[in-house]
Formats: structure tokens, C-alpha cells, sequence
């Protein structure tokens, strides 16, 4: 038996006016979502937010089932991070709301547009510890942009409007809306404001003019200028802008974690990744630069090492569009408030020319003189020499989707990025478990490219599920799982710091194959060198998804590194 409330009852009486069709608040969200450019969600249904999928299939919205709510989040942010349009994704209340918690925080911390719809108990039940019933809007207050509860089916449409405005706006990141059932049930006008209301963030927001012209001169009198990339330049779409001001001012660059494929890896100006697991030689390149531009990034602790060295040595010129993270971590010399690509056409435009060629010199000998590591044959399989390889069968052109732990290292440093938006990881949060969800959102998101999830055997188990939206939506992701029976960051830092005790990190995996296969998804293993080729090439050529399990090296390490607590001269090699 269905029982509608008061509201229920009362919304659905609401006259509209003559020739208006009223809309239910499910079919509302629907409307906006096509209002939106919607394609794809990801989702899970439950009993609050039945209503809106009840009328779900009347609207040419594709549905993805997921197989637990947290992976509909991570979904939802993959699809965002590799298209650069907002990721939707659908919760009911109660479990399935907290579900999505940790991929919001994921979202939140890489600045990743999402929005996510919840369902949620009858206004009339609120407060009551109703079954099912959390206040998931206080929940996710520190990790989202904004979370709204609707409790008049007549505001839908402005909330939904406001919250992609919202995602996708400044900063980019997550949203959430929370609809009860009832106002998903009550029928009304439906309205979708050209403008939300309150919104005053028309057109880019441009630097200062005085801050860029101090930036640009400092440019033109830097002996030793260094450009640092984040995350934010693809986010503001400002990759080919970075890129004439790299080569009409002839500046090195290097990159953040999060900001690798937004100046192109095969570059000659390109001097690698910084921070931890950074290149040495990009690492140098900080610590003796005269001038840092730094663009587009939070300068998080595993870029700068201890944040009290960290460009010390020179003048820093710090670009964010967000003003809290200007002087957060690091000293700040020229700060400039402003979107990425606003900034850098600006600083352009300045003319910020100047002369040295020796610097570049110098860093190229540096680059030169670094050994690459290789995996010599009969010996097993080395994780550098698999992603390598993997490099070189997609010919650079794949999109990279990695979990969380060494094998995001080694995917960041021996595979090179020349696209935007084509490494995609949980840089932030470091969030094991978000890969495997992740790219199936990339497939969706970017369906012309190849999409290649590189997981570790721990990672893949926490989402090992979504094996089954994979194969049951025939999404084409092939999954390469580099195993060596350890939690392998944890075992490293153990190795290294806690006097080899590996307590806890020793992970006895399934068969992955065999599990692969359970859900219908072709697999294979590889433990030799010479199979390697022919895996990858078996998996590029097969229909739909595939997994290939590489038996790699189990005490490999990650290097070179900085120790926690170094600074970025401080580098173990190994």
C-alpha cells in the first residue's frame, strides 16, 4: 500500500496555468538533468527515491547500475574528470546516502564536479529517526560545495539549476540534493531559472591587473624561472594557453601529481613530476630555481615536501582561483587571485620574455643523465617495465585511470601524458577502491578513447564488485592489476621507516582471473616478460572489457622519494 502525505496531497491539487502540464518533483529532476546536457547516471536504487526512478525511463537518460553506492560516486567523478562536465550520481536515504560519502570527499578534495541526488524520507517523518533517515545534508557539509534539502516540490528545478551552477563554478565540486519522497511525488509547475538565484559568477574571473604585471616582470628578470602545473589548468581548460606561455617565454615546467597531461609529457620544456615520488631532476629544478610560478595547484604536502623549505630560494608567484589557498601551505611572494586560463592569457599579454637558455641547459643534462629503469628478461615482471609497455602499445593515446597505492606512482612516472585530463587518480584523498569505478565513469565520459584502469590487488578488492557493471553494460574498460601480494605503499613505508615489520600488509588475493571470469569478464594472467606484448594486445583487441593480471616483483619500491618530513633536496633513490 502506498500512503501520501499531507504534502503529497497537497502539491498535487496545486493548479497550474491553462495548457501547463504539472510535473512530478522526479519528473522534474529529469527535466533538468536533460536541461543540463545530462547522458549518463550512475546509481543504486532504495525505497526514498523510488518515485524518481519510477518515471526515470519516460526521459533519454542512460542508467548505470552500480553495485554499491560509493562506486556510483567514484563513477560520477571519473566521468567529470576525463569530460569536464559535471558526474550525476543517485542514492536512496539512510545507507545509501553515506555510501556516497567518501566519494564525495574524493571529488571535493580533487575539485571535481559532481552532483549527487538523494532520496529521503517524507517531509512529515523528518526528525523522527525515521527508518532510513539521516541528515545527509549536515553530513557532507565539510566535503561539498553545497548540499541542499528540498522540501517544495515548486523549488526542484532552481535547486537542480543551482546546484551544476555551483559544481561546475569557480572551484569546481560536489553538490548534493536531497529530495523526500513526497516532494519526488507532488506534482507542480516546473521552473528552471536561465540564472540561479544569487549568482554572481558570470564570465572567468580575471587576476589583477597590478598582481599579473608584477608576476610578468618578475618573469622577464628570473635567470632561473620554473613553471609548476597543477590540476587546475585542465579543470580551467587552460592547457593550450599554458602552453604558448611555456614556449613563447621559454619556461621549464613541471608538474603536480593531479596536473600530469596538462602540458605535454613528451615536451622538451617538460622536466617531469615533483613532490614524494617526483623526478630527482625535478626536484633539483625546485630547489634552484630563482622564480617559481606556480599554476593552478593547492601545493599540497606531497608536492612541496616540508612546506618550511619549500621555495625558499626564490620568489613564488602562486595562480589559484581559489583565494584560500594562496599563503596556505607555503610562503606566497605574488599572490593572484583568478581563473587559470584568465591569468595566463594576462600574463601573455605581458610579454614576460626573457633569457636563459643556460637554465634550460643545465636541467636538460640533468634530465639526460637519469638512468631508466628496465626489466631484464627471465627476471620477474618489474612494475616500471609494465606500465612502460603499456605506454607503448597505446602509444601514449589511452586514458589512465589508477587506484591509490605504488602502482599510481609508477603509472604517474613511466607513462607519458601529452592530453589533459588523460591521468585521472585520487590524488587528495588517496582513495583505495576508487579505479575500478572511476573508469568505467571515464568510458562513459570519453567512449572514443581507450580506457585503462591500472589497480593494485588491494585496491581493485574494495570495488571488485563493479566487475559486474562492466560486463553487464558491455563497457569497454580493460584492466591491467599489477599484483604482488602486499598492501605495497604500506610494506614500502614499513620497509623503510618501521624497521621491516610488515604488520598487517601482507594481502592474500582471490584468483583474479578466476573472479574475472565468474562475472563474465575475459581475463588473463601474465608472470613473464616475454607474455607481456601479446596480454596487452589481447586486451586492447577484446570486445567489450578484459583484465589482464600482471605477477609482478612483490618487494618492489617506488623510487625516488622523499621521506616524510624531508625536503625535495632530500631524495632516496633506492
Amino acid at each position: 500500500m502506498v500512503v501520501t502525505t499531507r504534502a503529497e496531497r497537497r502539491a498535487t491539487n496545486v493548479a497550474g496555468p491553462t495548457g501547463a502540464a504539472l510535473r512530478s518533483g522526479g519528473q522534474m529532476v529529469c527535466e533538468a538533468l536533460l536541461r543540463e546536457g545530462v547522458e549518463v547516471i550512475f546509481g543504486y536504487p532504495g525505497g526514498q527515491i523510488i518515485p524518481l526512478y519510477h518515471v526515470l525511463p519516460e526521459y533519454p537518460l542512460r542508467h548505470v547500475l552500480v553495485r554499491h553506492e560509493q562506486a556510483a560516486a567514484h563513477a560520477a567523478d571519473g566521468y567529470a574528470r576525463v569530460s569536464g562536465r559535471p558526474g550525476v550520481c543517485f542514492a536512496t536515504s539512510g545507507p545509501g546516502a553515506t555510501n556516497l560519502v567518501t566519494g564525495l570527499a574524493t571529488a571535493y578534495l580533487d575539485s571535481s564536479p559532481v552532483v549527487a541526488v538523494t532520496g529521503q524520507v517524507p517531509t512529515a517523518m523528518l526528525g523522527r529517526s525515521s527508518f532510513q533517515e539521516v541528515d545527509i545534508c549536515s553530513i557532507v557539509q565539510s566535503i561539498t560545495k553545497g548540499a541542499f534539502l528540498v522540501t517544495d516540490v515548486a523549488e526542484v528545478g532552481p535547486t537542480i539549476r543551482k546546484a551544476f551552477r555551483l559544481a561546475r563554478s569557480g572551484r569546481p565540486g560536489p553538490v548534493l540534493v536531497d529530495l523526500p519522497r513526497d516532494v519526488q511525488v507532488a506534482k507542480g509547475n516546473f521552473f528552471y531559472p536561465e540564472t540561479p538565484d544569487g549568482d554572481n559568477l558570470r564570465g572567468r574571473l580575471a587576476g589583477d591587473p597590478g598582481q599579473v604585471a608584477k608576476a610578468a616582470a618578475l618573469l622577464r628578470r628570473a635567470q632561473r624561472p620554473l613553471l609548476l602545473v597543477g590540476g587546475g589548468v585542465a579543470l580551467s581548460g587552460a592547457a593550450a594557453e599554458l602552453r604558448r606561455l611555456a614556449e613563447g617565454a621559454r619556461l621549464p615546467v613541471v608538474s603536480t601529481l593531479m596536473g600530469l597531461g596538462a602540458f605535454p609529457g613528451s615536451h622538451p620544456l617538460f622536466f617531469g613530476l615533483l613532490g614524494m615520488h617526483g623526478r630527482t631532476y625535478a626536484n633539483r629544478a625546485l630547489t634552484e630555481c630563482d622564480l617559481l610560478l606556480a599554476v593552478g595547484t593547492r601545493l599540497g604536502d606531497r608536492t612541496t615536501g616540508r612546506a618550511a623549505a619549500f621555495g625558499r630560494q626564490a620568489t613564488v608567484v602562486h595562480v589559484d582561483v581559489d583565494p584560500a589557498e594562496l599563503g596556505k601551505n607555503v610562503h606566497v611572494d605574488v599572490p593572484v587571485v583568478g581563473d587559470v586560463q584568465a591569468v595566463l592569457q594576462s600574463l601573455r599579454a605581458a610579454g614576460p620574455e626573457g633569457e636563459h637558455d643556460g637554465w634550460l641547459a643545465t636541467l636538460a643534462a640533468w634530465r639526460e643523465a637519469a638512468v631508466p629503469r628496465s626489466s631484464p628478461p627471465g627476471e620477474r615482471l618489474q612494475p616500471p617495465a609494465v606500465i612502460e609497455a603499456l605506454y607503448h602499445h597505446s602509444q601514449g593515446r589511452a586514458v589512465v585511470v589508477t587506484d591509490v597505492g605504488q602502482h599510481q606512482m609508477w603509472a604517474a612516472q613511466h607513462y607519458v601524458y601529452d592530453r589533459p585530463r588523460s591521468y585521472i587518480s585520487s590524488g587528495g584523498l588517496g582513495t583505495m577502491g576508487f579505479g575500478l569505478p572511476a573508469a568505467l565513469g571515464a568510458k562513459f565520459g570519453r567512449p572514443q578513447d581507450e580506457v585503462w584502469c591500472v589497480c593494485g590487488d588491494g585496491g581493485l578488492q574494495m570495488n571488485i564488485q563493479e566487475f559486474a557493471t562492466l560486463v553487464q553494460e558491455g563497457t569497454a574498460v580493460k584492466v591491467a592489476v599489477l599484483n604482488n601480494g602486499y598492501l605495497g605503499m604500506v610494506r614500502q613505508w614499513q620497509e623503510l621507516f618501521y624497521d621491516r615489520r610488515y604488520s598487517s600488509s601482507t594481502i592474500q588475493g582471490p584468483d583474479f582471473v578466476g573472479v574475472a571470469r565468474a562475472y563474465g569478464l575475459p581475463a588473463r594472467r601474465v608472470t613473464q616478460w616475454e607474455e607481456v606484448p601479446a596480454a596487452l594486445k589481447w586486451a586492447s583487441e577484446t570486445e567489450g572489457p578484459a583484465l589482464v593480471e600482471f605477477v609482478v616483483e612483490p618487494e618492489a619500491n617506488v623510487y625516488p622519494m622523499v621521506p616524510p618530513g624531508g625536503t625535495l633536496a632530500e631524495v632516496m633513490e633506492g
